[in-house]
């Protein structure tokens, strides 16, 4: 019976999903940005509550992947292509559904390799790149079509790159400090530049990005001159 709560949880994450999807095709963008990050919210809570009421199972993590690629891979690609892909033709067909498949392949890498990656999230995990996608929408600037494409494009290849993106469970992979201090100013920059704060929702999400890709730079060089 306990089983329930997560895979109920889970389950929500799906309608949500979906739901984004209602709304990106009622042209209702903002809303839709809004149910994508609330099924990452939704996401968050099955994993803890399987936890918590012990009862992780190998049918919930399956679950889990098949819900995760429909909210933060096939609802944000739709959403980026109506907001504005739609204006490359063909080619903003390629971005929506490059992005749709790198979340894939994303979600099948971290099932295999659950057991070997520990302490660390190899690529951006993909609630992480559906939230930036979706929420940059929530910032009220609309860019040229072709910047927006490379954004939703760098966002795909982030999410199957090895870059490793911080867990922050205390146990994985160290936050240098450099790399942090740029991501905060970096954020603080965006705070002031950005006026609206709903659009705020977007900060995080982008930081997170730059984190893992400073981290990982910063984590090299210090192998090299180690």
């Amino acid at each position: 019976m306990k089983s329930i709560i997560p895979n109920a949880l889970t389950a929500l994450n799906l309608v949500l999903g979906v739901f984004a999807i209602i709304s990106t095709l009622q042209q209702q963008f903002v809303y839709a940005a809004f149910f994508i990050v609330f099924a990452m919210i939704a996401d968050g809570f099955d994993g803890r509550a399987a936890r918590f009421f012990k009862v992780s199972s190998e049918f919930g993590k399956e679950l889990d992947s098949l819900c995760d690629l429909v909210s933060f891979g096939v609802a944000p690609a739709i959403l980026a292509y109506v907001f504005l892909l739609h204006e490359l033709g063909y080619a903003g067909y390629g971005v929506a559904a490059l992005f749709a498949t790198c979340g894939a392949l994303r979600l099948a890498r971290f099932n295999v390799n659950t057991g070997i990656v520990k302490g660390y999230f190899m690529g951006l995990p993909i609630p992480a790149g559906g939230c930036v996608v979706a929420t940059f929408i929530l910032v009220g600037y609309k860019p040229e079509a072709w910047l927006f494409a490379a954004l939703v494009a760098i966002v795909g290849y982030l999410m199957v790159s090895t870059i490793r993106y911080p867990d922050f469970k205390g146990k994985g992979e160290k936050i240098r400090a450099i790399p942090a201090i740029c991501t905060a100013v970096f954020a603080a920059f965006l705070l002031f530049i950005i006026k609206d704060a709903t659009a705020w929702i977007f900060i995080p999400f982008i930081a997170y990005v730059l984190l893992g890709i400073l981290n990982t730079l910063f984590s090299l060089f210090d192998t090299c001159t180690a």
